[in-house]
């Protein structure tokens, strides 16, 4: 992991145009190969970006940058589209990098983990005539807890979660894109549940068409029923 406080300006070309105005910034450079361009207001997300596999070579300015102050110049291709980053780096501020090693991923605590494996057995709490077709279904940017068919034979992904917040829904979203380009699964949609899902999340997945569940934990283990209760 590469890490590169710098004063820059950064064009994107490739399916679209985009330009950043030099600007303070962070640049992320992993070891997957991937580059991320980072500020420090606003979303969490990077301003831009280059997924890997990619391809950085650093060159110096010509002469018209170089008179610009432009220090060097970053190239960033993708190897798999002809997608291309340029970085104009004009000054350094700070630069750290570290070998962060090898990340065993994300562990779902306890709840979570119950959570999922519940719901994926008894998805007829949500739609009587819904079936399973995989837990933990992998996505080239991560797993979709739950990939089901629902009652009328479409395909849904459900995202689980203790408490819903926009950055589920955000998760979900990525996911459904990525889906929706496969041509054996679209289209997909999506629900969002969890024990509690908080108002602004809920407003963000209905602008969405993403279907909110609200799911009892204890209902799903068996012991929230009409049998068990005195009252």
């Amino acid at each position: 992991m590469r890490l590169v406080i710098a004063r820059c300006s950064v064009d994107y070309a490739g399916r679209l145009s985009a330009h950043l105005p030099l600007a303070t910034r962070l640049l992320m450079l992993k070891g997957d190969g991937s580059i991320l361009v980072h500020s420090d207001s606003g979303s969490y997300k990077p301003l831009n970006w280059m997924n890997p596999p990619c391809t950085i070579t650093v060159r110096e300015p010509d002469e018209e940058q170089a008179a610009l102050g432009v220090k060097e110049v970053w190239r960033v291709s993708q190897t798999k589209t002809a997608d291309i980053l340029y970085v104009l780096i004009y000054e350094v501020l700070h630069e750290l990098e570290h070998h962060l090693g090898e990340d065993p991923g994300l562990i779902k605590d306890g709840v979570e983990a119950q959570l999922q494996e519940m719901f994926a057995e008894h998805l007829e709490v949500w739609d009587e005539k819904a079936t399973l077709i995989r837990r933990e279904y992998m996505t080239a940017i991560g797993p979709v807890d739950i990939l089901a068919k629902d009652g009328k034979g479409h395909t849904v992904a459900i995202e689980l979660k203790r408490r819903g917040d926009i950055d589920g829904v955000e998760q979900l979203t990525r996911y459904l894109e990525l889906l929706n380009r496969d041509p054996q699964l679209r289209p997909v949609r999506g629900i969002f549940a969890a024990q509690e899902i908080k108002p602004q999340a809920r407003t963000l997945a209905e602008d969405r068409d993403i279907e909110c569940v609200v799911l009892n934990y204890d209902e799903l283990r068996g012991l929230d029923t009409a049998h068990n209760r005195l009252f």
